[in-house]
């Protein structure tokens, strides 16, 4: 058993699309229609054929406010491993990306907290 495709639901597919492609550096994998939404997943540049990242729209009311709840609370949705966090945060910024948390060191590690300007947060972590 393996993981080979997870998501994270996003308020605007396209403007995920864009987010996750443009600014932070996957290449998309699959965009094929699905209703009136898309199927879109996303993927790491230097990994292809590995785990893919579904943009899902949060169409559902449960999906919509499960997210909102998080959002609310301050709580990510996903963990993206980075090999040199203050390289990608100084890139980031560069590119007016919001950080609702900078580069801190705790237990777990050495992360940052960034808004993915689709309704998520999501944490850049260097092991």
């Amino acid at each position: 058993m393996q993981i080979k495709l997870t998501s994270v639901t996003v308020n605007d597919q396209a403007k995920a699309l864009a987010f996750y492609t443009d600014v932070l550096g996957f290449v998309l994998k699959r965009d094929d229609p699905a209703g009136e939404y898309r199927a879109i997943t996303v993927e790491a540049r230097d990994n292809p054929c590995g785990i893919e990242l579904m943009l899902e729209p949060n169409a559902h009311p449960a999906s919509r406010a499960f997210q909102e709840a998080l959002r609310k609370d301050g709580i990510p949705v996903a963990i993206f491993f980075v090999e040199d966090l203050d390289r990608e945060y100084e890139r980031l910024t560069g590119l007016g990306v919001s950080f609702t948390q900078e580069p801190t060191r705790s237990d777990w590690g050495y992360q940052a907290v960034l808004d993915d300007t689709c309704g998520n947060y999501l944490v850049l972590h260097e092991e």
